[in-house]
């Protein structure tokens, strides 16, 4: 019952049922109806928000601007259920800083969404002299599974999702009333919480195999591939008690979950325990479309020749633009790789590289000279450590190839010399 929104300066704004203090400094929900700013972050780039029934957490820039990969994280409202994430179930009427996620902490923030009493949380770990790790972390109330950690204790403190695997490096998360959602930039969704993950909430019946919630995280099974990898995830998002997923570059949807409503746009109003497709047109439908079109207002005898030559052309279009599309996906990924493997965080249009900005050459030289430049003592500290460890393996690396080659010239002359006859 309360909506925000950010503006383009950065600043937050909310209305609606919005967590406030009495005149005695007391917590209260208070109705407003005109936007009011969050005066809290004046002096800072608030980058995403969101809210539950009656808590907000927001990921707000560390310095004044937003430069990537320098979030930390805030969370204030309603806290009967320690969804804030401080320590306790003491409610806030304003902003409080998360320290797991503070600007010391070793993780950083990228992503943030709130279910109706628990709170869920991406992050990377900020350290360069380990391999990048991406993790979920959750808390609040847990009846449900909805916190994924095997319970369903409440949890006033942010955890670690452990049953997710580590080598993952999660994209996209979401959360529904009692559930929660994530999907990896290899197109593996996992899902856990009310009625195996799907949350379908109580008044749903649910008919398959395995009934209860979901304590742990379950991988859900992609149709298209028979397997448990989706093509081309892009962003995963939860209703009330169902689950979207856009896939396949943007041009695909699934959705799973109660029907009710329409809501899994499948043209029924049906529960579904597994991933459907969206009717959403592809763009192949659309070829389709143009060459029923053309072909009507063709004559009968022109027609079919015209028509045959059309739908060969319209064939191979679609074969070189599925083919283009997988080439597009295929370095899409390995560019966010390697961004990710020099920046320590995904690439976003927002913080592309200086030089890729003024030009369209990268200089690698350039990027890390400005790394340095925006470092504190503290990550120049991690960096000479990590780089020191780097040398150190590249010089025994050296040093064992100069003893085998050292060993090889040696049997070598000895093999040599015992094939010298005896009188030379």
């Amino acid at each position: 019952m309360m909506s925000f929104a950010i503006d383009s300066l950065g600043a937050l704004w909310m209305w609606g049922n919005c967590p406030q203090q009495t005149d005695d400094g007391e917590f209260c929900i208070a109705a407003s109806s005109v936007p009011l700013p969050v005066w809290d972050f004046h002096g800072h780039t608030v980058v995403k928000v969101a809210c539950g029934n009656e808590h907000v957490v927001a990921a707000v820039s560390a310095g004044e601007t937003y430069a990537g990969g320098d979030l930390v994280c805030y969370s204030w409202g309603n806290n009967n259920h320690g969804q804030l994430g401080l320590g306790d179930k003491e409610s806030r009427s304003r902003p409080v800083i998360i320290s797991e996620f503070s600007e010391s902490s070793s993780w950083e923030v990228y992503e943030i969404a709130c279910g109706a009493w628990h709170t869920a949380v991406l992050t990377n770990k900020k350290s360069f002299d380990q391999d990048l790790e991406s993790r979920c972390w959750t808390f609040g109330i847990g009846d449900n599974g909805q916190l994924g950690h095997g319970t369903t204790a409440t949890i006033v403190s942010p955890q670690p999702v452990d049953g997710l695997p580590t080598g993952s490096f999660l994209i996209s998360l979401d959360c529904g009333l009692f559930h929660t959602a994530v999907v990896s930039s290899d197109g593996e969704v996992w899902c856990w919480g009310m009625e195996r993950g799907l949350g379908l909430c109580p008044d749903a019946s649910f008919s398959g195999i395995d009934a209860g919630d979901a304590l742990y995280p379950i991988r859900v099974q992609s149709p298209e591939t028979n397997g448990f990898k989706f093509l081309g995830p892009v962003q995963v998002t939860c209703g009330a008690a169902h689950t979207v997923l856009v896939a396949g570059d943007g041009y695909r949807m699934w959705a799973w979950g109660r029907g009710r409503s329409g809501v899994l746009g499948r043209d029924q109003t049906t529960d579904s325990y597994t991933p459907c497709v969206v009717m959403w047109p592809p763009l192949d439908e659309n070829f389709q479309e143009i060459h029923e079109n053309q072909g009507q207002a063709s004559t009968s005898g022109v027609n079919d020749r015209s028509s045959t030559e059309l739908e060969q052309k319209l064939s191979t279009a679609s074969e070189e633009l599925q083919f283009l599309r997988s080439k597009l996906t295929l370095m899409e990924r390995y560019a966010n790789i390697l961004h990710i493997s020099i920046f320590r965080k995904p690439m976003d249009e927002r913080t592309l590289p200086r030089s890729l900005q003024e030009s369209a050459v990268f200089d690698i030289r350039k990027e890390f000279e400005n790394i340095l430049d925006a470092s504190d003592t503290d990550e120049l500290s991690r960096l000479e450590m990590f780089y020191r460890s780097m040398l150190s393996g590249v010089k025994d690396k050296l040093l064992k190839r100069k003893v085998q080659e050292m060993v090889q010239e040696c049997i070598v002359s000895l093999s040599a010399g015992r094939q010298t006859p005896r009188g030379q």
